[in-house]
Parts: C-alpha cells; structure tokens; sequence
C-alpha cells in the first residue's frame, strides 16, 4: 500500500502537532480506499472510555477527503463543503481502530465522499458522507509556504 503524505501542523494528520492525532495514511488501490490504523488515547474522550464525537469527526472529515487522492496527486486536495457524520455505537477510547475513506462520485466542480471507523472485528461505529469542492485560492496561498512539509515521512516527522 503507497504512503500518503502528512503534514507538519494538521490536528489529524500533523506529524509535529503537539497535542494531534498524528494519524497515517495508507492508499489500498486494489479496494480503492484510504485507511488509517489508529487508537484515539484517554486525553480525547467525551464521556470515560468513549471518544469524544468532535474526534470521531474530525477523523472520518480526514479519512474522506483524502480519499480524492487516490485519483489524482498528492496536490489535489479539496475543501469539506459539507459533512454528515452517523454515529451508531460509542467509539471506545484506548482501542484499535481503523479508518477508510473512498470515493463515491467525482463530478462537477467536486467530489461526494465517505468513511467509516471500524472496530478490529469490523463494527462500524461511525460513518460520514462528505462533499468536496476546489480549494479556494485564499487556502492555496497559505499553502505554498506549509507545501515543503505537505510530504511523506518515513518515521518520526521531521
């Protein structure tokens, strides 16, 4: 499976993110999906044992939007325009997760998305739907100075 790039600063993906979640990504072409292992710790809980929803979130607006790359390249990223996230079970903090993402359609100025978080077992305990669109040329700008850390890592993040 290709490695996506992270970035330094992202809440999610941000390698050198203090208090993020420092996930990786993983493109599997043969399934043409994005996934992500990760375990979210104590620290980000909503209720004792439970991840807080916010997480769950963020994770799944992460694991959708990257799936667009698995038809373009790693500068093809676009903006949430719109996201609906379902949580059907309590998403347990301090266990094994994993994260995917894929493609539902590409069409028009943009893209329609979607995720999961499954359990080791594979139960779902949340998923999400997502629109994409171009990245407005306010972001771009801000991007061409953070691009040289827009990479992928082999270990660390530095």
């Amino acid at each position: 499976m290709r490695k996506q790039p992270n970035s330094r600063k992202c809440f999610v993906c941000g390698l050198q993110n203090p208090v993020g979640l420092k996930l990786v990504f993983y493109e599997d072409a043969e399934a043409e999906q994005v996934r992500a292992e990760f375990v979210v710790s104590d620290e980000y809980q909503g209720y004792p044992g439970v991840a807080h929803g916010g997480i769950i979130s963020a994770v799944l607006d992460e694991i959708a939007g990257r799936a667009i790359l698995l038809h373009g390249d790693d500068d093809d990223l676009m903006a949430t325009l719109r996201l609906t996230v379902r949580y059907r079970r309590p998403t347990p903090t301090e266990t094994p997760l994993t994260a995917v993402g894929w493609v539902e359609r590409i069409g028009g100025v943009g893209a329609q998305v979607a995720g999961e978080i499954r359990l080791a077992d594979g139960t779902v305990t949340a998923e999400c739907e997502s629109v994409l669109g171009s990245v407005p040329e306010s972001f771009r700008a801000n991007w061409a100075e953070e691009k040289a850390y827009w990479k992928v890592y082999e270990s660390g993040g530095s």
